[in-house]
């Protein structure tokens, strides 16, 4: 998404969003996983980062409740979190992270060259906002839960306003089950 916009490309099948592509990053557990490692499945992919105060966990939490609503169509789905703060999102802290939403989330940390190039290739905005006055620091960064089919192609998104209905409804039209 730049600017609000997805950016769209022509193919022989007919439109698609330039949305996604390769990636090699870490898990939650120190695997190795890439966007091979999700072919075969959706994917509901959501880039923040674990020392958010509010919209990170907010999102996580209606993918978490959406994935519950929609019973064995979940097991089509896998979640995902990367985090846009490689500094501090540790495979440690994203471990301790992931115990607080749906067990089959997937969490993604790696360089910041890494998480620099998955961010670009899903076209995700984030940027440090530190301030004089803290020692600590905040990220800026795009709230969107994007929806992949199992080729890894974009298929629609959710905005941070998504509730956890309207995501299962989606799901449920687009996974099917």
């Amino acid at each position: 998404v730049v600017g609000g916009y997805l950016i769209w490309t022509r193919t022989q099948e007919g439109t698609a969003a330039l949305i996604g592509g390769p990636f090699e990053l870490v898990d939650q557990s120190g695997r190795t996983v890439t966007d091979a490692t999700l072919k075969g499945k959706w994917s509901l992919i959501y880039f923040g980062y674990t020392f958010c105060p509010d919209v990170c966990p907010t999102s996580l939490t209606v993918m978490t409740q959406a994935l519950d609503q929609i019973g064995p169509v979940a097991d089509k789905v896998v979640p995902v979190f990367i985090t846009v703060d490689p500094e501090r999102d540790t495979v440690e802290q994203l471990a301790g992270y992931h115990d607080h939403f749906h067990p089959s989330f997937v969490m993604l940390t790696g360089t910041p060259a890494q998480v620099k190039e998955v961010a670009k290739a899903y076209r995700v905005y984030y940027r440090k906002a530190e301030t004089e006055a803290s020692t600590d620091y905040l990220m800026d960064h795009s709230s969107i839960t994007y929806l992949m089919d199992p080729n890894g192609n974009y298929v629609t998104h959710f905005g941070h306003d998504a509730t956890p209905e309207g995501m299962a409804k989606t799901i449920r039209e687009k996974v099917g089950g």
